[in-house]
C-alpha cells in the first residue's frame, strides 16, 4: 500500500517549536525487566519463555511515590520534557489497558503507573513524552521464527509456526493501545515509537492511519521518526516519516540534513550509564562535565540531547544519577540562556578551536571548553562584537586586540580575541572547566573596515585586505 508523501520543506506538525526550544530531555525505561536488573533486552538475550518472565510479572511492585521522585529529579536537571516506555519490547504495559491482561494493574503493584508519571511530569510543568515499542514479545501474532530478536526464535513452540496467527490483527492490537495512550491522560506532547526492521517498515504499522487518529485527538503531539529507517531523509518525505530524526548512542559530525539537502529537526538520544535500563554491574557513569558538552554539540548543530536516566525495580534513582543530574542542573540554571531556544550559529561563524558556538538572535554564545594561552581567538569577529559577559555571573569579559600589534600579527586581519583579566596576554583559569559560556551581543551592521584600519594604523603598516561580509 503506497501512502501520501509532503515535499522536504513542509512540515508535519506545528508545534515542533516548543520540541526545539526545550533542546534537553530525560527519558525512562522501567518495566518487568528492571526486576532482572540485566537490561531491557533480557527476555531476549537469554531467550526466556514467557513462564520464565513471568517471575518479574509476579514481584514487580515499584514503591509509592516514585514518579513523584523521578520528576522531581527531572525538573532539577534542567530537562523540558520527559519520555517514559509505557510499553517496551517485551510486551508489558504500564498502563491499564482493556485490551491485555499482561499489565501493571494485575501485578502487586495494582497501579496505573503510567498515570502516575504523568501526573508527577505535569505538576513539574514538563513535557509528556510517552514511549511504545512497535514490537511485542509476548503478543501471539507477532512474528518469532525468522526474526533474530524475538526470544522463541529458536522454540518448536513459536507462535510464528501457529496458523492461526494473524498480523493484521496485531496491527488493531497496537494501534488500539496507542490510542487508548492519547485518550486517557489528557494532553500529550510526544510519542516516541520503536522501532522498525527488516520488512517491518512504514504502512507494515500502518503508520499513516494512525499517526491521522493520534493527531486527530493530540493535534499538537511531536512524533520521532521511527515508523521506518531513516524516513524523513526521503525527498519526497512519505506522510509517516515524523516530525524529527532521532539518533541513539550517537552525535552527527554536523546537523542532519535530508536528501535535498534541507535541515532537519534531530535529537540524540543517550544513556547515562552504558545501559537503558536499570542494569545492578553497571557502574560507567558519565561526568556531569561530559553530558554538558554532549548537551552543547548538540545545540550548535541544532539538536536535542535526551538523556536516559534510569530507576532501580523499586522506582529509586541511584545516587550517582541524583548528583550527576542535580549538578547539570546548577550549571543549566546559570548558563541555560546559551541552550534553552538557541540553536546553531550563523554559518559565518565557524567552529573555533577552543569549543563551540550556539546563538539565539543577535547573541552570540561562545561555549569554551579547552583552556587557551594567552588571549583567546575570535575568527573574523572583528566590527561585530559590541559587548562581551560571562553569563553565569554578568562578570564583564575584555574584548582585546593582538597583545603587541606592532611586532606580532599572525592571526587573520579580521580577527578579535578576548580573556578574563588583565594583562590580556596573561593566561587565566577557565571560570568553569566543565563548559564556560561567554555571550557576545553582536553589531547589527559589520565594521570591519573600520576596525581594521584602526588596526592599520597601530601597526603602521597596510594589511592585506579580504572580502568584507
Amino acid at each position: 500500500m503506497s501512502s501520501p508523501s509532503i515535499s522536504s520543506t513542509q512540515s508535519v506538525s506545528t508545534s515542533l517549536a516548543w520540541w526545539q526550544a526545550a533542546r534537553f530531555g530525560l527519558s525512562l525505561h522501567f518495566g518487568l525487566y528492571t526486576v532482572a536488573a540485566r537490561g531491557e533486552w533480557v527476555r531476549s538475550m537469554e531467550r526466556m519463555g514467557p513462564e520464565e518472565y513471568r517471575a518479574y510479572f509476579d514481584s514487580f511492585n515499584p514503591e509509592p511515590g516514585w514518579a513523584t521522585g523521578w520528576a522531581r529529579l527531572a525538573r532539577e536537571s534542567g530537562a523540558k520534557y520527559g519520555v517514559l516506555t509505557t510499553k517496551h519490547h517485551d510486551g508489558f504495559c504500564l498502563f491499564d489497558s482493556a485490551l491485555t491482561e499482561f499489565k501493571a494493574t494485575n501485578t502487586p503493584a495494582r497501579r496505573d503507573l503510567v498515570r502516575e508519571w504523568v501526573d508527577a511530569m505535569r505538576a513539574e510543568g514538563l513535557g509528556i513524552g510517552l514511549y511504545y515499542s512497535l514490537v511485542d514479545w509476548h503478543h501471539p501474532d507477532c512474528p518469532a521464527t525468522g526474526d533474530r530478536q524475538h526470544p522463541l526464535r529458536h522454540h518448536p513452540d513459536s507462535p510464528a509456526r501457529d496458523a492461526s496467527a494473524d498480523w493484521a490483527r496485531y496491527v488493531d492490537y497496537f494501534h488500539g493501545q496507542i490510542l487508548e495512550l492519547c485518550t486517557n491522560y489528557g494532553r500529550i506532547d510526544q510519542l516516541v515509537v520503536d522501532f522498525s526492521y527488516w520488512d517491518y517498515q512504514g504502512e507494515k504499522w500502518g503508520a499513516t492511519e494512525i499517526q491521522r487518529k493520534v493527531r486527530a485527538l493530540q493535534p499538537h503531539i511531536t512524533f520521532n521518526d521511527r515508523w521506518a529507517n531513516e524516513p524523513r531523509k526521503r525527498v519526497p518525505r512519505p506522510a509517516y516519516a515524523g516530525d524529527y530524526e532521532q539518533t541513539e548512542q550517537n552525535i552527527p559530525r554536523e546537523g542532519l540534513r535530508d536528501d535535498a539537502g534541507q535541515p532537519m529537526p534531530w535529537e540524540a538520544w543517550f544513556t547515562l550509564t552504558n545501559s537503558w535500563s536499570y542494569s545492578a554491574t553497571d557502574n560507567l557513569w558519565k561526568s556531569p562535565a561530559t553530558i554538558i558538552r554532549a548537551l552543547v554539540n548538540c545545540v550548535s548543530k541544532d539538536g536535542n540531547l535526551l538523556l536516559n536516566v534510569c530507576t532501580d525495580a523499586r522506582g529509586r534513582v541511584p545516587g550517582q544519577a541524583v548528583a550527576t543530574l542535580q549538578e547539570i542542573g546548577e550549571w543549566l540554571s546559570l548558563n541555560g540562556d546559551s541552550i534553552y531556544g538557541a540553536g546553531a550559529a550563523s554559518a559565518e561563524f565557524a567552529k573555533p578551536e577552543w569549543g563551540r558556538y550556539t546563538q539565539k538572535g543577535n547573541t552570540l554564545y561562545a561555549h569554551v571548553l579547552e583552556q587557551v594561552i594567552g588571549n583567546i581567538c575570535l575568527p573574523g569577529l572583528r566590527g561585530r562584537v559590541k559587548r562581551a559577559r560571562l553569563i553565569a555571573n554578568n562578570a564583564e569579559v575584555i574584548i582585546c586586540d593582538y597583545w603587541n600589534p606592532g611586532i606580532q600579527t599572525f592571526d587573520g586581519p579580521d580577527d578579535i580575541f578576548f580573556n578574563f583579566a588583565a594583562p590580556t596576554a596573561w593566561t587565566y583559569p577557565l571560570p568553569d572547566s566543565r563548559d564556560t559560556v561567554v555571550s557576545f551581543d553582536l553589531t547589527d551592521e559589520i565594521d570591519r573596515l573600520s576596525e581594521r584600519r584602526r588596526l592599520e594604523e597601530a601597526l603602521g603598516r597596510s594589511l592585506e585586505r579580504k572580502p568584507i561580509g
